[in-house]
């Protein structure tokens, strides 16, 4: 006889890796105000390499409250999601129980955040090693990762209030 086992999702933030922030702003559809965006995923380069860095990723987003694969959780409408977003002096910056990620946002991302108040966030499971830190990145290379529905059928997606200290 067996008895059945509870998975267990434990995982070390080495495991992550580097953890990167990128954004930009566009069009909505319903023609109001730009939407600011932010993208949020691992290099791939923790220490027991890219799979356990995508279910460590997985595992810390099921610890504050998203589910990757599963609709926008809109953190207004859950006060106690851990995950929050503070706008400053031109940087981004996201707050999650297992990391903190900042964003040094251009003057366009900053004009659409305040205006409409929220940012959309997609926190990718999948690494994306070429999106390096320091590296240009291109708008189609962005788009090849960001829209590729694997990778959005793999996220957590969470509309996250623009708060500041002021």
């Amino acid at each position: 006889m067996t008895s059945p086992r509870t998975a267990t999702s434990t995982f070390t933030r080495a495991q992550l890796g580097t953890i990167t922030v990128i954004g930009w702003s566009g069009e909505h559809p319903d023609g109001g105000p730009d939407v600011a965006f932010l993208l949020v995923y691992s290099l791939g380069d923790g220490t027991d390499g890219p799979a356990a860095g995508e279910a460590a990723m997985r595992a810390a987003l099921d610890r504050s409250g998203l589910s990757a694969g599963s609709g926008p959780v809109y953190a207004a409408e859950n006060p106690g999601l851990p995950v929050k977003l503070l706008v400053q002096a031109g940087q981004a910056v996201l707050t999650l129980p297992h990391f903190t990620a900042q964003y040094p946002a251009p003057r366009e991302w900053l004009a659409a955040a305040e205006q409409r108040g929220e940012v959309h966030t997609m926190l990718a499971t999948r690494p994306w090693p070429e999106g390096t830190p320091g590296r240009p990145v291109s708008e189609e290379l962005l788009r090849s990762f960001a829209a590729d529905p694997e990778v959005i059928m793999s996220s957590a997606h969470c509309v996250l209030p623009v708060r500041s200290l002021g």
